[in-house]
C-alpha cells in the first residue's frame, strides 16, 4: 500500500496525507492532471469518478460526479488557486448538487498536493484544511480519510498502465453519459503552440481538414466572447461543400473555449463544445467535451467515423505545423 500516513491535527484543522510511488514525478503529475486517468482512483473503491471538466490551471475548474453501486451519485467540484507543474497545485474543494452549483450545506477545505522526487520515485504529500472544527468532523465522519485511502491504493494500477494513455494512442472517444462524449489526445507541442493552432486561420487551414482531399475555404475564426465563427470544407474539386457555424461562449486563453455548434442547413439544437489544453511531459493534453442534445445524435454523429477524422487532422497538426515550428 503506497499510503504511509493520514493524520488529522484538530490544533490546526488540517489533515495530512503522505504516499510513496515508485514512479518519476512526471508519472505520478499526468495521473493527477489527465481526467481519464485521474477518474480511474479519485474516489472509493466501487465509487468510480467521471469529470465533466478538468481545468488544471490557476482559475480553472473541475467538476465531478462519483458513481456508486447502487447507481447513486455523489457530486463534487475543484477551484484551481495554484498550480506550478510538476511540483504542486492547490485547490478549493467541495461539493455540488447534480446540477454541478455548489451545495453550501457542505465544508469547502483548501487542499494542496505535492510532488517531490526521490531516490525511488516521488514522495506524494497532501494537506487538507477546514474552516472550522466542526466542518473538519463533518468530513470525516463522511469517511473521508478511508476514502482518500481507497483512492490512492488504486492509483497504483493507474501508475503501472504506462501505455493505455501514452502520446502513441491517438485520438480516442470515451461515452460519459447518454449525452456527452470526451474527445482526447497528447499531442506532441507546448499548450500555446496548440492553441494558436485552434485560433489562427492560416494555421487551420493547413491542418483541419480530416482526410486527404479535403480544403477549408472558408474559416473565419471567433477570438471575443460572444463573436461566431464559420468554417467550411469541401473537396479539392469543389464539391461535397458542408461546413458549421457557433458562437464562441467562454474563452480562457490558452487552455479552454467553449462554443457552440450547429451544422450549416441542419434545422434544430446544436452542441456545445468544451476545449481544454493541459500541459504533460509528452506534450499537450487536448481534451474535447461534446454535450449533444440527444443519445440520437451522439451516436449519429460518432457512427460517421468523427473520430478517424479528428485524428487524421490531429496527426496532421504535429507533422506539418508543429514539426515546422
Amino acid at each position: 500500500m503506497p499510503v504511509t500516513a493520514i493524520t488529522p491535527d484538530p490544533k490546526t484543522l488540517s489533515l495530512f496525507i503522505d504516499a510513496e510511488y515508485a514512479v518519476p514525478v512526471e508519472r505520478l503529475w499526468e495521473a493527477y492532471v489527465d481526467p481519464r486517468q485521474f477518474e480511474r482512483f479519485w474516489g472509493p473503491e466501487g465509487w468510480p469518478a467521471t469529470f465533466t471538466r478538468h481545468d488544471v490551471a490557476v482559475g480553472g475548474m473541475s467538476r465531478y460526479y462519483m458513481t456508486g453501486p447502487d447507481g447513486t451519485q455523489h457530486h463534487g467540484w475543484f477551484r484551481f488557486l495554484k498550480v506550478e507543474p510538476l511540483r504542486m497545485f492547490e485547490v478549493e474543494d467541495g461539493f455540488a448538487h447534480p446540477d454541478g452549483s455548489v451545495n453550501d450545506a457542505l465544508p469547502v477545505m483548501r487542499m494542496t498536493f505535492t510532488f517531490e522526487p526521490t531516490a525511488t520515485g516521488t514522495r506524494f504529500h497532501g494537506v487538507a484544511k477546514y474552516a472550522s472544527l466542526e466542518a473538519m468532523e463533518t468530513v470525516l465522519k463522511m469517511g473521508m480519510a478511508e476514502g482518500i485511502r481507497s483512492a490512492m491504493g488504486q492509483l497504483e494500477a493507474v501508475l503501472a498502465d504506462l501505455k493505455q494513455y501514452a502520446a502513441e494512442a491517438g485520438t480516442n472517444a470515451q461515452l460519459l453519459s447518454d449525452t456527452q462524449v470526451r474527445v482526447s489526445r497528447v499531442i506532441r507541442g507546448t499548450v500555446d503552440q496548440v492553441w494558436r493552432a485552434h485560433h489562427d486561420a492560416g494555421l487551420m487551414r493547413r491542418w483541419l481538414l480530416g482526410p486527404d482531399g479535403w480544403t477549408m475555404p472558408v474559416c473565419e475564426v471567433a477570438t471575443q466572447v460572444g463573436q461566431r465563427y464559420r468554417y467550411e470544407w469541401e473537396m479539392a474539386d469543389g464539391s461535397q461543400r458542408f461546413g458549421f457555424t457557433g458562437e464562441l461562449l467562454e474563452s480562457a486563453a490558452p487552455y479552454r473555449a467553449v462554443t457552440t455548434e450547429q451544422m450549416i442547413g441542419m434545422e434544430g439544437p446544436g452542441t456545445r463544445n468544451e476545449l481544454t489544453l493541459t500541459a504533460l511531459p509528452g506534450g499537450t493534453l487536448l481534451s474535447l467535451l461534446i454535450t449533444y442534445p440527444s443519445k440520437e445524435l451522439r451516436d449519429m454523429v460518432l457512427g460517421t467515423g468523427m473520430t478517424t477524422g479528428m485524428e487524421t487532422s490531429y496527426a496532421r497538426l504535429e507533422r506539418d505545423v508543429l514539426a515546422a515550428a
